[in-house]
């Protein structure tokens, strides 16, 4: 590997990381050396400065330093909104989303890595879906996936979802097929032939892809068992094997609705999570996205097995799937990471915009602050605790000396001017107040990928102008042919979910956390 040249990142505060007692680590008037992409030393920018002398510098006095932020769940580039599908209950809503356009898979990551890095990400856990067969096919869109997040310099965490059952809804795909007029049916069935993969297929890609990657700084490949609906018990009980085999990580969406929570019912007379537990899925190496219908009884056991969940706020309002629990688990014990899903509250990739909003959502009434979270909470979310979710948990997610140099840096005077009182903290300062146009400077692994808010590797403007330029195209006869499909479907889910959930789903007082 090529050596880098020497680095001292500067800041009026450098906040290093959220400590045990959930307070934050911050270096006053302080200094990151960085070396060969990694974090060599930290301490006060005028000892570290006369140590090394003729360092190059990088920040002021004036700026914000802390680690990069990690997406912890993520789809797309544009969003579905953009393309089409308005915010319906989930449900309904990945079923619309059949009817949207073909977008190149390299153009539309790179649309959404802009957004993620201009708000201070560093690290994206990418999880992906529904690529045609054959695998061939999928190991390519992979490819042009990753490749982008290369060529801005992002670190990905990539998965292409297992899914082997339940492609359209909550029920058998030869047996919804039968439900369908026939004129739907005949378009419907080569759709789902070519969603259809063997689960020897899937683990396949997983292979194929965690050997092509192998050793890469940036780049890992995990295991994404979709979801309960969408995994015999056989694909959770054999992608957990295959990720304990490997080392790897688990991402799976759990109990993102009461529909998912009635499924999990009729399935296996018992919730969700205690199936997947029975399954032997559980544990440090999985992480739950979304989890918001769990009960109490849930929760103590994703803290008993040491299972994280992910956070996915903006997405669980947009789509109507409720508000999480997230003081029960912070109370309880459980790492919660934070996602951005497919897109957040202002259908953007803010991740600042995310952590305000959980921290506000969250905020029950009462005098008592230790019942809502605080910003350390919310910043450790967004951090630590999202790392911790990838293969890059002892890489990144704190700054400290060994771990790779992921670091972002905030204009001080957009958050404190014209004035700010000493008594904010500076999390709660860089929390409540902070915006992407604040941020100055994104470096990964040592290499300043975004300057002055100008990228550095690629040029934004001409890969926008590509993207918009494919969309210009009329749509193919392909993708008139899965508008129609998509729009047919949609009016057919609709039917089948009528009533579908139980009255406590459907019960806006409901509280989750309240049943066992």
């Amino acid at each position: 590997m090529t050596e880098m040249t020497p680095t001292l990142v500067r800041g009026k505060h450098v906040v290093t990381r959220i400590d045990r007692q959930g307070r934050p680590v911050v270096v006053e008037d302080g200094a990151v050396l960085v070396r060969d992409g990694s974090i060599v030393e930290i301490g006060p920018f005028a000892v570290l400065t006369q140590r090394h002398v003729g360092v190059a510098v990088i920040g002021s006095s004036q700026h914000l330093v802390c680690p990069g932020f990690v997406n912890a769940h993520h789809h797309v580039g544009l969003t579905p909104l953009q393309l089409g599908s308005p915010d319906l209950p989930l449900e309904l809503w990945i079923v619309r989303r059949i009817a949207a356009r073909a977008v190149d898979a390299y153009l539309d990551t790179m649309y959404s890595a802009f957004e993620m890095v201009e708000s201070g990400i560093t690290t994206v856990q990418h999880l992906h879906g529904r690529v045609p067969r054959p695998p061939s096919r999928v190991l390519e869109a992979a490819g042009a996936v990753i490749r982008a997040y290369q060529d801005i310099g992002m670190r990905v965490s990539y998965s292409f979802g297992i899914r082997d059952q339940n492609r359209i809804v909550y029920e058998d795909d030869q047996a919804f097929l039968k439900r369908l007029p026939a004129d739907l049916a005949a378009v419907a069935a080569p759709y789902l032939a070519n969603q259809t993969f063997e689960l020897d297929e899937l683990l396949g890609i997983f292979e194929s892809l965690y050997s092509s990657y192998a050793g890469q700084e940036r780049v890992r490949v995990q295991l994404a068992p979709t979801n309960l609906h969408w995994c015999s018990d056989r694909a959770v009980v054999r992608t957990a094997e295959m990720a304990r085999k490997y080392g790897v990580p688990m991402h799976m969406h759990l109990l993102e609705t009461p529909l998912q929570k009635e499924y999990a019912r009729r399935r296996t007379g018992t919730t969700a999570v205690r199936h997947v537990h029975r399954l032997g899925a559980l544990g440090r190496d999985m992480t739950l996205g979304h989890g918001v219908w769990v009960t109490e009884g849930d929760i103590r056991l994703i803290a008993e097995t040491g299972t994280t969940i992910c956070h996915n706020c903006s997405s669980n309002l947009r789509l109507r799937s409720g508000v999480a629990a997230l003081n029960a688990f912070r109370d309880m014990g459980v790492r919660v990471a934070l996602g951005l899903d497919e897109a957040g509250i202002n259908d953007d990739r803010d991740m600042l915009q995310e952590m305000r909003l959980v921290l506000r959502l969250h905020r029950v009434p009462g005098l008592d602050e230790a019942e809502v979270p605080t910003c350390a909470q919310v910043f450790r979310m967004a951090t630590e605790d999202g790392a911790s979710t990838t293969p890059f948990a002892d890489r990144i997610g704190t700054l400290e000396v060994g771990k790779a140099a992921d670091i972002v840096l905030f204009r001080w005077d957009q958050i404190a001017f014209p004035y700010l009182s000493p008594d904010v903290p500076v999390v709660d300062a860089l929390l409540q107040r902070g915006r992407c146009s604040g941020v100055d400077t994104v470096m990964v692994n040592g290499e300043v990928i975004l300057s002055d808010g100008r990228f550095t590797r690629v040029n934004k403007a001409d890969l926008l102008e590509a993207l918009a330029g494919e969309l210009r195209r009329p749509p193919s006869s392909a993708e008139v042919s899965s508008h129609q499909l998509g729009l047919g479907l949609l009016a057919e889910a609709r039917r089948f979910y009528d009533g579908y959930a139980d009255v406590e789903g459907r019960d806006p007082y409901y509280r989750p956390s309240s049943r066992h």
